[in-house]
Protein backbone atom coordinates (compact mmCIF):
# COMPACT_ATOMS: atom_id res chain seq x y z
CA UNK A 1 0.00 0.00 0.00
CA UNK A 2 1.92 3.23 -0.28
CA UNK A 3 2.11 5.82 2.20
CA UNK A 4 -1.52 7.60 2.75
CA UNK A 5 -2.22 11.03 2.72
CA UNK A 6 -5.14 12.76 5.14
CA UNK A 7 -6.40 15.96 4.53
CA UNK A 8 -7.23 18.13 7.36
CA UNK A 9 -9.64 20.92 7.49
CA UNK A 10 -7.18 23.68 6.51
CA UNK A 11 -6.49 21.55 3.48
CA UNK A 12 -3.06 20.65 5.11
CA UNK A 13 -1.71 17.34 4.12
CA UNK A 14 -0.42 15.23 6.99
CA UNK A 15 1.34 11.77 6.48
CA UNK A 16 -0.29 8.62 8.04
CA UNK A 17 -0.18 8.74 12.07
CA UNK A 18 2.37 5.10 11.64
CA UNK A 19 5.33 4.44 12.63
CA UNK A 20 8.24 5.23 10.16
CA UNK A 21 8.74 1.99 8.27
CA UNK A 22 5.81 -0.03 9.53
CA UNK A 23 4.45 -2.27 6.87
CA UNK A 24 1.02 -2.57 6.79
CA UNK A 25 1.52 -6.50 5.73
CA UNK A 26 1.75 -9.05 8.85
CA UNK A 27 4.67 -11.42 8.21
CA UNK A 28 3.60 -15.10 7.67
CA UNK A 29 4.83 -17.43 10.18
CA UNK A 30 6.02 -20.72 8.64
CA UNK A 31 5.03 -23.86 10.47
CA UNK A 32 5.87 -27.42 9.15
CA UNK A 33 3.91 -29.27 11.39
CA UNK A 34 -0.27 -28.15 11.88
CA UNK A 35 -3.53 -29.38 12.69
CA UNK A 36 -6.42 -29.02 10.85
CA UNK A 37 -10.27 -28.62 12.93
CA UNK A 38 -13.11 -29.58 11.01
CA UNK A 39 -15.91 -28.57 12.24
CA UNK A 40 -18.80 -29.62 10.58
CA UNK A 41 -22.45 -29.45 11.54
CA UNK A 42 -26.02 -29.45 9.77
CA UNK A 43 -25.63 -25.56 8.81
CA UNK A 44 -22.29 -25.17 7.99
CA UNK A 45 -18.84 -26.76 7.59
CA UNK A 46 -15.61 -24.45 9.37
CA UNK A 47 -12.23 -25.49 9.18
CA UNK A 48 -9.22 -23.92 11.11
CA UNK A 49 -5.73 -24.56 10.65
CA UNK A 50 -3.62 -24.45 14.08
CA UNK A 51 0.21 -24.90 15.25
CA UNK A 52 0.56 -27.70 16.97
CA UNK A 53 -0.55 -26.01 20.06
CA UNK A 54 -3.69 -24.78 18.95
CA UNK A 55 -3.61 -21.66 18.22
CA UNK A 56 -5.08 -21.02 15.10
CA UNK A 57 -2.94 -19.39 11.76
CA UNK A 58 -6.02 -19.47 9.67
CA UNK A 59 -9.45 -20.76 8.66
CA UNK A 60 -12.07 -21.04 6.16
CA UNK A 61 -15.81 -21.55 6.62
CA UNK A 62 -18.76 -22.29 3.65
CA UNK A 63 -20.36 -19.44 3.89
CA UNK A 64 -16.57 -17.85 3.32
CA UNK A 65 -16.38 -19.40 0.16
CA UNK A 66 -19.81 -17.39 -1.33
CA UNK A 67 -22.04 -20.92 0.05
CA UNK A 68 -25.11 -19.22 1.36
CA UNK A 69 -28.24 -20.83 3.37
CA UNK A 70 -28.61 -24.57 2.90
CA UNK A 71 -26.14 -25.07 0.25
CA UNK A 72 -23.19 -24.04 2.63
CA UNK A 73 -24.34 -27.70 4.56
CA UNK A 74 -23.44 -30.06 1.57
CA UNK A 75 -20.21 -31.99 0.66
CA UNK A 76 -19.13 -30.27 -2.04
CA UNK A 77 -19.22 -26.82 0.05
CA UNK A 78 -16.86 -28.73 2.44
CA UNK A 79 -14.16 -29.69 -0.62
CA UNK A 80 -14.28 -26.45 -1.84
CA UNK A 81 -13.55 -24.98 1.45
CA UNK A 82 -11.05 -27.50 2.52
CA UNK A 83 -9.12 -26.67 -1.30
CA UNK A 84 -9.35 -23.21 -0.04
CA UNK A 85 -7.33 -24.05 2.96
CA UNK A 86 -4.57 -26.48 1.17
CA UNK A 87 -4.29 -23.39 -0.86
CA UNK A 88 -3.47 -20.92 2.35
CA UNK A 89 -1.26 -23.77 4.14
CA UNK A 90 0.93 -23.60 0.55
CA UNK A 91 1.57 -19.67 2.05
CA UNK A 92 2.59 -21.10 5.73
CA UNK A 93 5.05 -23.97 4.39
CA UNK A 94 3.04 -26.81 5.95
CA UNK A 95 3.90 -30.27 4.83
CA UNK A 96 1.77 -32.73 7.29
CA UNK A 97 -1.15 -32.44 8.92
CA UNK A 98 -3.10 -33.93 12.24
CA UNK A 99 -6.91 -33.93 11.29
CA UNK A 100 -9.15 -33.16 14.16
CA UNK A 101 -13.20 -33.73 13.24
CA UNK A 102 -15.82 -32.78 15.11
CA UNK A 103 -19.99 -32.49 14.34
CA UNK A 104 -22.15 -34.81 12.42
CA UNK A 105 -22.61 -32.73 9.10
CA UNK A 106 -22.41 -34.56 5.46
CA UNK A 107 -18.99 -32.36 4.72
CA UNK A 108 -16.96 -34.01 7.31
CA UNK A 109 -15.91 -36.66 4.55
CA UNK A 110 -15.40 -34.93 1.41
CA UNK A 111 -13.21 -32.43 3.52
CA UNK A 112 -10.85 -35.18 4.23
CA UNK A 113 -10.68 -36.64 1.00
CA UNK A 114 -10.16 -33.00 -0.37
CA UNK A 115 -7.33 -32.92 2.19
CA UNK A 116 -5.74 -36.21 1.33
CA UNK A 117 -5.59 -35.61 -2.34
CA UNK A 118 -3.53 -32.63 -2.11
CA UNK A 119 0.46 -32.76 -1.67
CA UNK A 120 0.31 -32.19 2.01
CA UNK A 121 0.63 -35.57 4.07
CA UNK A 122 -2.35 -36.61 6.45
CA UNK A 123 -0.48 -37.93 9.43
CA UNK A 124 -3.56 -38.88 12.04
CA UNK A 125 -6.92 -38.50 11.56
CA UNK A 126 -9.10 -38.42 14.59
CA UNK A 127 -12.84 -38.08 15.65
CA UNK A 128 -13.45 -35.65 18.81
CA UNK A 129 -17.12 -35.61 18.25
CA UNK A 130 -19.42 -35.58 21.44
CA UNK A 131 -21.26 -38.35 22.82
CA UNK A 132 -23.84 -38.78 25.14
CA UNK A 133 -23.44 -40.81 28.14
CA UNK A 134 -26.11 -41.46 30.52
CA UNK A 135 -28.56 -39.15 29.11
CA UNK A 136 -30.57 -36.22 30.24
CA UNK A 137 -32.35 -36.44 33.82
CA UNK A 138 -35.77 -38.71 33.68
CA UNK A 139 -38.82 -37.00 33.85
CA UNK A 140 -40.20 -37.46 37.53
CA UNK A 141 -43.31 -39.56 37.62
CA UNK A 142 -46.73 -37.92 37.39
CA UNK A 143 -49.26 -37.87 39.94
CA UNK A 144 -52.96 -38.08 39.23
Amino acid sequence: MGEQKVKTLAGDEIKDARAPGASSKRKIKKVAKARVCIHSTYNNTIISLTDIYGAVITWASAGMIGFKGSKKSTPYAAQKTMEELVRRMRDYGVSEVDVFIKGVGTGRESAIRSLSSSQIAVKSIRDLTPIPHGGVRAKKPRRV
